[in-house]
């Protein structure tokens, strides 16, 4: 079934479409769900929101790709429950690795958050990313966004884990001087 297909099961509000959403892109939120939580019963959970969340967005939404439409809505729903499961007690994960990493970068997020709101800052990110060489952006995108390991980097990309670190370390200070040259950090 094509995505296309799928968005139109949606608005037809008719309940093939989590069943056609499940067997397309079931996996794949998983496995950014499990990436994020690594832990089989909260990523299911995650999953099943997902789905829920789609279905409530769409309509009126309707998304030109359906893959990052679930991927993003995965992550969201990831991240949230992270978050909500280390209020309780401190954990070690890729997903607090990188994030940390990448908050020495926007460091003060209230601050950021009084001087430019979020869709400025969003098309800003999305700028600096695209002009990045294609290697650094792939690299930063599979840290950041899909939270691989350093060393995962590395072996997916035939890189050794010295370069990655270089080249997120160097991705990260160019960020830092776009975001001060913009005036959203000091």
């Amino acid at each position: 079934m094509t995505d296309e297909q799928i968005i139109n099961l949606y608005f037809a509000r008719s309940e093939e479409a989590i069943t056609a959403t499940g067997q397309q892109y079931g996996g794949y939120c998983k496995e950014i769900a499990m990436r994020i939580l690594q832990d089989v019963w909260d990523s299911e959970e995650c999953v099943n929101d997902t789905y829920l969340k789609a279905w409530n967005q769409m309509p009126p939404t309707r998304p030109q790709s359906l893959k990052c439409f679930l991927g993003r809505i995965t992550r969201n729903l990831a991240l949230n429950r992270l978050d909500k499961r280390n209020a309780q007690k401190r954990g070690g994960g890729q997903a607090e690795v990188s994030l940390e990493e990448l908050g020495g970068v926007v460091a003060g997020s209230e601050t950021v958050e009084m001087q430019v709101d979020e869709n400025a800052l969003l098309r800003l990110l999305n700028r600096f990313v695209g002009g990045l060489p294609k290697e650094k952006r792939v690299v930063f995108v599979a840290r950041y966004w899909h939270l691989y390991s350093i060393e995962e980097i590395a072996q997916r990309l035939g890189l050794s884990e010295s370069k990655v670190k270089s080249i997120l370390f160097r991705v990260r200070k160019d960020l830092r001087v776009r975001l001060q040259k913009e005036g959203i950090v000091p």
